[in-house]
């Protein structure tokens, strides 16, 4: 059972709009198995030049769904935003199943569409590890990190904070600005 917490910057979220995001949303509901309770997290965006943001953010137990879209009509945005969120569902599901079949964790909230468990759904893509690092993590601060990552043409950089002794992650965002990930 999806919840809904929808939101909108720069624009009213109207009855219609929020019909239309719960609809078209909770058809994900299909590839959970029944019991599942989490709240769609939905912010809706309009930007100066008519440009339309949408973010759905669907955090459950063992799994985080996310996806945003950007389009000039939010239905279309929303449309899309749903078509990748299954696309995530689906390979998620496709590489738990295929590591292992009876083991319980996040294949235990999926379900196919027929009902069948262990229906696979072909994977286009298999995380292979190309390239292994060492490095030792230097303590510095945030600004130290992010002139070492754009030295190096990264888009993130991990690091050891002086002050904290904990470790950091800057990393750039697609916006422009930068962000840090902090680790307990």
């Amino acid at each position: 059972m999806l919840d809904f917490n929808i939101r909108g910057e720069n624009v009213e979220v109207t009855p219609a709009i929020r019909e239309y995001v719960e609809k078209k949303v909770e058809k994900l509901e299909r590839y959970f198995t029944e019991g599942v309770n989490a709240t769609a997290n939905v912010n809706l965006k309009v930007y100066s030049d008519k440009q339309t943001k949408v973010e759905i953010t669907i955090p459950m137990k063992n799994l985080t769904l996310r996806a945003e879209e950007r389009h000039n009509d939010m239905y279309a945005a929303v449309d899309l935003i749903v078509d990748k969120l299954e696309r995530q569902i689906r390979k998620y599901k496709t590489r738990v199943n295929r590591k292992s079949r009876e083991r319980e964790g996040v294949a235990a909230f999926f379900q196919s569409v027929d009902g069948n468990n262990t229906q696979e759904i072909e994977d286009d893509a298999e995380f292979d590890v190309v390239r292994t690092k060492q490095f030792d993590l230097k303590p510095m601060d945030q600004e130290e990190a992010i002139l070492q990552m754009n030295m190096l043409g990264h888009s993130f950089f991990i690091f050891t904070d002086a002050d904290s002794d904990g470790t950091h992650i800057v990393y750039k965002r697609k916006d422009g600005k930068y962000g840090l990930i902090e680790t307990n």
